[in-house]
C-alpha cells in the first residue's frame, strides 16, 4: 500500500484547518516512501508551506476558483474525457464497481472519479497496479498540470509527482487535444452561468 497515494490525496484537498496542521506531515511521507523524485518532492514541500501557513479563508477561495470554478483544471477526470455528455455515467458506474471488486465502498457524497477519492483507491493497491492505472490518466493529469503550470499554481506539484509514478508517459496527441479546449476564467460570471 502506497502512503504516497494517500499523501498526494490530503494535499488535493480542500482547504481545512486539519489539513493545514497535516500538509508538512504529507510531505514527509512521500519523501520516507521515496516514490517520488526529490526535485518534486521539493515542490511538494512548497505546497505545503503554501498550504499550512497561508490564511484559511484565502486558501479556500483560491482553491474553489481554480478547481471547482474551472472546468479546464476540474478534479473532476471523467469531466475532461467525457464532459457532459452520456457516456459519462457508464464511465462512472464501471469506476465504482473497479472500486468495489477491491473491496471499497463509495461514500455517496463522493463522485468516484474525483481525483483525491480516486487516490485513496490507488492506495490499497499493489504498487505496479497503481502506477498502471495513473498511466491510463496521464494524459489528463499532463493536461492540467499544464494548465496549473500556466497560473503558477504550488498544485501543480501533485500532479507532477503523480506523472512521475505513472507505468507510461501521457499521450502527447490526447494532451494536446485537451490544451486546445478554451481554458475557463474562473470569473466569467455568463460562461459560469
Amino acid at each position: 500500500m502506497a502512503v504516497t497515494y494517500r499523501a498526494l490525496s490530503r494535499l488535493l484537498s480542500y482547504p481545512e484547518a486539519s489539513l493545514q496542521a497535516e500538509a508538512r506531515l504529507c510531505v514527509e511521507a512521500i519523501i520516507s516512501e521515496g516514490l517520488v523524485p526529490d526535485r518534486i518532492s521539493g515542490s511538494l514541500a512548497k505546497l505545503a508551506e503554501y498550504v499550512g501557513d497561508g490564511d484559511l479563508y484565502e486558501l479556500q477561495a483560491a482553491y474553489v476558483d481554480l478547481f471547482d470554478r474551472t472546468r479546464s483544471v476540474s478534479l473532476h477526470l471523467y469531466e475532461h474525457v467525457h464532459g457532459e455528455s452520456r457516456e459519462r455515467g457508464p464511465a462512472m458506474v464501471g469506476l465504482v464497481e473497479l472500486y468495489r471488486t477491491h473491496g471499497l465502498e463509495m461514500d455517496v457524497s463522493d463522485l468516484p472519479d474525483y481525483l483525491p477519492v480516486f487516490l485513496e483507491f490507488l492506495s490499497i493497491l499493489p504498487e505496479a497496479e497503481a502506477a498502471s492505472l495513473i498511466g491510463e490518466a496521464a494524459h489528463v493529469l499532463e493536461a492540467i498540470s499544464e494548465r496549473l503550470k500556466k497560473r503558477q499554481s504550488h498544485y501543480r506539484a501533485v500532479f507532477g509527482a503523480l506523472l512521475s509514478i505513472s507505468d507510461r508517459p501521457a499521450d502527447k496527441a490526447a494532451v494536446q487535444s485537451l490544451l486546445a479546449i478554451k481554458d475557463d476564467d474562473p470569473s466569467d460570471l455568463a460562461a459560469l452561468d
